[in-house]
Order: C-alpha cells, then structure tokens, then sequence
C-alpha cells in the first residue's frame, strides 16, 4: 500500500520505466559517451537557459557532497542550516570529500538561512586558526518543506558577494520548490545568484540518478575526475541518462512535483482541524510536518501507517509523484477514528 515515509519510497514513473526500456536496445558507448547522455545535457542547458556544465552521480549525497568539495577546500567552511540534510544526514560525506572543510550552522526561521545569521558566521572569526568560510549551501525546498522566495536568494547572493562566498543549492527537491513558486529553472539559481545545484531525480520519479549542475563552470574543472574517484562514475551511464529524458520531456518531472505537491496540500488541509493535530511548518511543497498526541502516532503506526519523527517533535509525511487523494483520505479517517 501506498505510503507516506518518504518520496524515496515510491515507484518508478511510467515515462521514465519506458526511456529505460528503450535505452536498453543494442549497445552503447560507456561512461557518458552515449547519445542518451549527449542529449540530455543538452536539455539540461536548454531547460536552464545557459551553458552550464553537467554531470551525473547515483545519489544525492554524492551530488551534494562532491559539489561542494568542487567549491572549497580543506582549509574553508561551508555556512549551512542547523537542520541541513548535509549536517544531519549525510554522515559526514561532505568533509570527507573534500578533506576536512567544516560545516558552519546557522539558525533561522522554517529552516530558513537569512542575510544576517550567514554574515554572524562569516564574520564571527578571521584568524588563521579558524576554517576560512567559502561556501553558503541552501536547500530548495529545505528540510522542513519550506521553499525560498527568489527575492531571498537574491538576498543571500548580497551577503555573498559581501564576503567572497559561493553558493550551493542542494535541490533533492527542486521540482517541488519551482511548481511552487511559479518560476523558472533560471530564475531559481543561476539569475539569483546560485553557483552549484545538486539537481534531484529521485525523488521525483526515477529509480536512481542525480544530476550536478554547474552554472559557475570555472568551479568544475577537473569535477568528472572527482566523480570517478569517489566511485560515482557510471559505466553504464545510459541508464541514468535515459530516465533524466522520460522525466524532463515533455514537462513530466513537473507534472509529477504538482501531484506531490497537490495531494501534500490537501492532507494538511484535510488534518489542519483535527483536534490534537498542529501543522509544525508552512506547507510549500511535498512535505507536511504535523504534531499529533503520541497515542495517535502509536495507534497509526499499529494501523500499519508508515511516517517519520522529525525536528522539534513533529512527524513528517511525504507525498510523491503517484500520491493519491483516495489514499490521503484513508489516512484522515483512521487519524479522525484515534483521536
């Protein structure tokens, strides 16, 4: 049965399903000298409005942690949320990719950087004893669901530019976070400031893949050595290639964050009333942060329901590509039977 831990529990969408099958006819040139990855580059660029450089990883640890070893070294910092998936999630990949550049954490509001706790941090020491801050990394949408105004981004590339830093948008999500906002690929990064982007397919309908996007090519000099390094350079690469085709042609991978974040919004507005339910964060795309009485937690989980505790006690439910509202509503009426 459907569930709601997370979008990494859904399926395969059938567009992708069907570029797998057909990327599998014959034979093909290894490690990305195919035409399935030729060709999706070139959508890559065209969907961005630029040419940026593109490459290809498994996961999004990888994405992100490769990314931003690209960005410093081991002497930096990277200036990230408190609650980032980088810090509290990625066991320590991304010192380890780059060979020690720190991770400096910020608070801020729905998990939110701001201009001034970014600047307490670049500012607060400038001696030699301290890791030279180089990087502000930003989730889009974040980790509590919640996405950034352009108008934001654009404030965070202000103190950056400030301060000499660069930027990197970890974007597991960022489908979900540009239907929300209304906007385009370009205007979300590259035209608001953004340098590196951790571009995510999983998440959003493939069985596997990530993309890294490099709108700042000077910082992806020597990337693909990197990513045959740390063991993310696949042979096979068509079949990564072929699912970012199925998902960004003909709009799939937006109409697949719509459903997400369509039936994400119903849910929270179908519990927002429920006695004993509070909606932790805003709800902005696929993700919906609820604290409920643990007897309800306990009794849904026996009900066989799967979802997550997460930051400040709440528990997350997550709605994906295929999400339903049929299956939402199931959902709802053992919530409103418990309570």
């Amino acid at each position: 049965m459907e569930q709601f831990g997370s979008d990494n529990y859904s399926g395969i969408c059938p567009e992708v399903l069907t570029a797998i099958i057909e990327s599998n006819e014959g034979s093909a040139p290894a490690y990305g000298n195919d035409e399935y990855t030729e060709k999706i580059s070139k959508k890559i660029r065209e969907i961005f409005e630029c040419d940026c450089q593109v490459f290809f990883v498994f996961n999004g640890t990888a994405a992100n942690a490769l990314s931003l070893a690209s960005m410093s070294q081991s002497y930096h910092s990277v200036i990230c949320h408190e609650v980032a998936h980088i810090e509290t999630d990625e066991c320590g990949a991304p010192e380890f990719a780059s060979n020690g550049s720190k991770l400096l954490l910020a608070s801020g509001e729905n998990g939110k950087l701001n201009p001034t706790s970014i600047e307490e941090l670049a500012t607060k020491r400038t001696d030699i004893h301290y890791p030279k801050p180089k990087v502000i990394s930003i989730t889009q949408s974040n980790e509590v669901g919640v996405t950034y105004s352009i108008n934001e981004i654009k404030a965070i590339k202000k103190v950056a530019n400030k301060f000499n830093l660069k930027i990197h948008m970890d974007g597991a999500r960022f489908a979900n976070a540009l239907v929300s906002l209304g906007c385009t690929p370009a205007q979300m990064t590259w035209k608001s400031g953004v340098d590196v982007l951790s571009f995510g397919g999983t998440k959003n309908g493939m069985a596997f893949g990530e993309a890294v996007v490099f709108f700042n090519t000077q910082l992806a000099e020597d990337f693909e050595y990197r990513v045959k390094q740390a063991g993310q350079l696949a042979s096979k690469m068509r079949f990564i290639s072929a699912q970012w085709l199925g998902l960004l042609e003909n709009e799939v991978w937006l109409k697949n964050a719509k459903n997400a974040n369509d039936t994400a919004n119903y849910f929270a507005s179908s519990v927002e009333n429920i006695d004993g339910i509070h909606l932790m964060f805003p709800v902005h795309a696929n993700e919906v942060f609820i604290k409920m009485n643990p007897e309800m937690e306990v009794e849904l989980k026996k009900k066989g329901w799967i979802f997550h505790s997460f930051i400040g006690g709440s528990n997350r439910f997550v709605f994906s590509w295929n999400s339903t509202k049929k299956r939402v509503d199931e959902l709802v009426k053992n919530m409103m039977e418990i309570k």
